[in-house]
């Protein structure tokens, strides 16, 4: 079956720092078009699992495949360029320009003039359109001229989703999406990632269990930086 190939593998990745291993052999796969949540207590390793991932850590041990390339050594950016990108590597850093023009950084980084801000301003409306069918995907169509420093908390998770899939990833990786979000904004960011994930792959760092069990077709559980189970929510929590 299509929904069972994998889209992302590691095989024994390990990290160690001066002697402490941060994370330890950890072998993942996770299947294209899935949600897969990596679980576990603080210090468990799941972040440093992430920025392994995402080079912004280099292993010690191990290797990474995205789409059956190996991506081990890449560099962070090249491998946003591959369709791998990660929630804050493209969040609404400009405080003070609107939520549309916070995406539309967003699509001039994919089209590679993120820094041109020379451009003309036809240039520059042509993304407008694309821009905010982003907006209103995260459903911030109210908001869309509002500067993002004046955004509530969980509308800024959903802008920093919108800035992510600006970049047309394949897949997703979201690093505790609903940290101090309230029950109202878990909902929404809950319902917006099912719907992101209808067409591509996520993979989530998250604490909240049942945002996890409500979400998620595996979860793998980290403990002291080696996997300590994996499988379907059901079994897990079983385990």
């Amino acid at each position: 079956m299509a929904e069972q190939e994998s889209i992302l593998e590691a095989q024994g990745l390990t990290k160690e720092f001066k002697g402490f291993v941060a994370v330890k052999n950890v072998d993942l796969r996770v299947r294209r078009h899935t949600i897969h949540a990596l679980i576990g207590p603080n210090g468990a390793g799941k972040t440093t699992c992430f920025n392994l991932l995402t080079h912004f850590l280099t292993p010690t041990a191990g290797r990474i495949h995205f789409n059956g390339r190996d991506i081990t050594g890449s560099s962070p950016a090249a491998i946003a360029r591959m369709g791998l990108a990660r929630s804050f590597q493209i969040s609404a850093v400009f405080p003070h320009l609107s939520v549309r023009e916070n995406v539309r950084v967003a699509l001039q980084r994919r089209l590679g003039i993120s820094f041109q801000f020379w451009r003309s301003e036809s240039v520059l409306r042509d993304l407008d359109g694309r821009a905010l069918e982003l907006v209103e995907a995260v459903g911030l169509t109210d908001f869309a001229e509002l500067p993002a420093v004046e955004l509530p908390y969980g509308r800024k998770r959903a802008l920093e989703i919108a800035t992510t899939l600006a970049l047309e990833p394949e897949m997703l990786l979201l690093d505790e999406p609903m940290a101090g979000l309230g029950q109202e904004d878990i909902k929404r960011i809950a319902q917006l990632i099912r719907t992101v994930a209808k067409d591509r792959t996520v993979l989530m760092v998250e604490h909240n269990m049942s945002v996890v069990a409500d979400l998620s077709d595996t979860i793998t559980v980290l403990a002291r930086g080696e996997v300590l189970a994996e499988g379907p929510y059901a079994t897990v929590s079983k385990n």
